[in-house]
């Protein structure tokens, strides 16, 4: 089918009645039909192959973007012909997922498996005892467990459909034994549909220049699920990592050595404040203002200080950083933040900007409690000490921190392994300083002089 009638059903869903009737009524009783299982016309962009001589094609996308729709679909492209006796492309197929039962209940039987895809007079038979598929022009397709990796080695395939590869406890071994045994016809290709998740198998195939990359969010997909779905895993993981990753389908990466992870955020993750003691918010300032500056980061948090120092808690409440086309434009968005929550102090690293820091924050509002801090240690050093808190379980996150949280992943004891400067991370580290860290060694002094 041309792409042009790729966006059929996006086109169908925009027209008027009258010009979806003319649509219709123009068709023959043959093609009206066939209407249904011409995916191509129905599909989104992410579910369609990308054009090219690839090997590898991952749909990567977030909980139910229409991953396993694609992947059975793609199955259908290519073992059937023409009519349903005539030969396709391929002819052997491997379906491999975590799971026998699961390959059955979701690639096979699932409401978008391969059964539920499939027109009356080209579906497959499933030969349970065989555990395999069987098209009526011959075309074969056995399931794999990863589970059983050596139960690859022997066969051979000309295509393969791998789904949900990223939670595989034995990914690696699967993976390359499908490799060895993808070795039929002229051009072997296989589809891989995942959520993403940062492992090394996955991150390796990304890297492959055979490989090509479709991705989506749940949102692309809304049409066809549950509204109360939506709103429920909207409610619970929008604005989080976690969310990043099951709803926006996006590979998010904790490094090697990272001094936070994302368990230590899901961990800690609270819906409210309590009523908090203190609150400050903490900038680490881009000096220069243009297009291709840092961020500016500003971070907005709160702490409860009662009792002794081991006992006090901070909540961080709000990532505020923006991209400042000028000084005076961070500035503004960090006094912004100041009022929303209340704010007692607005602290901020003065290392690069000195004095002229000040002077900007000042120049928006001269009566402003400001603290200029000044960094004696570098970034990963600094961070150490904050992130001791967060393995205490002293350091709550409400939702929407996820970009805070991903650069977060990236700070290693050695430095920072993300691109650009960690500027979040700083400002937290700095209101974390402010509120707990500074204080707590103040309190300790005079008890150790007392000894």
């Amino acid at each position: 089918m041309p792409r042009a009638l790729r966006s059929g059903a996006a086109w169908l869903a925009s027209a008027t009645q009258e010009t979806v009737d003319e649509f219709l009524g123009g068709l023959s009783d043959e093609a009206l039909m066939a209407l249904p299982w011409l995916f191509e016309f129905w599909a989104m962009p992410h579910q369609l192959p990308p054009d090219g001589a690839w090997k590898t094609w991952v749909i990567m996308g977030g909980r139910g973007a229409g991953k396993t729709r694609a992947g059975a679909e793609w199955v259908r492209a290519e073992v059937e012909g023409p009519t349903p006796e005539a030969p396709g492309r391929s002819k052997r197929v491997a379906l491999v997922g975590e799971t026998v039962d699961q390959v059955r209940a979701v690639m096979i039987f699932g409401d978008s498996g391969i059964l539920s895809c499939s027109p009356p007079d080209r579906r497959p038979q499933w030969e349970a005892t065989r555990r395999r598929l069987v098209w009526p022009n011959g075309a074969v397709a056995q399931v794999f467990s990863a589970h059983e990796p050596e139960a690859l080695r022997g066969p051979q395939f000309d295509a393969a459909w791998v789904d949900e590869l990223a939670k595989w406890k034995k990914a690696e071994e699967t993976w390359d034994m499908l490799q060895f045994a993808l070795r039929l016809g002229q051009h072997p290709r296989q589809v891989v549909t995942t959520t993403p998740r940062s492992v090394g198998v996955l991150k390796a195939i990304l890297r492959n220049p055979s490989t090509v990359v479709t991705h989506a969010p749940t949102e692309a997909n809304r049409a066809y699920l549950a509204a109360s779905f939506l709103e429920e895993v909207r409610e619970r993981y929008a604005g989080t990592r976690l969310g990043r990753q099951e709803l926006e389908g996006l590979m998010l990466e904790d490094v090697e050595g990272a001094l936070w992870t994302s368990a230590m955020f899901e961990a800690g993750r609270v819906e409210a404040a309590p009523k908090l003691d203190r609150i400050v918010v903490a900038v680490d300032p881009a000096v220069t203002g243009h297009g291709s500056s840092d961020e500016c980061g500003i971070v907005v948090v709160g702490a409860v200080t009662q009792g002794p120092p081991q006992d006090w808690r901070a909540y961080v409440l709000e990532d505020a950083s923006v991209t400042a086309a000028s000084p005076t434009e961070w500035a503004r968005a960090a006094l912004a933040a100041m009022e929303r929550h209340g704010a007692e102090r607005l602290v901020a690293e003065v290392n690069q900007g000195g004095d002229l820091v000040e002077t900007v924050i000042r120049q928006v509002d001269a009566l402003v409690p400001f603290r200029g801090l000044r960094a004696s240690r570098g970034k990963a050093a600094r961070a150490e000490p904050a992130a001791a808190l967060y393995e205490q379980g002293r350091v709550k996150h409400m939702r929407g921190l996820g970009a805070l949280e991903e650069q977060m992943c990236r700070m290693t004891a050695q430095g920072y392994e993300g691109r650009g400067s960690p500027d979040r991370v700083d400002a937290l580290v700095w209101a974390l300083t402010e509120l707990i860290i500074a204080p707590a060694a103040a309190w300790r002094r005079p008890q150790v002089r007392g000894l």
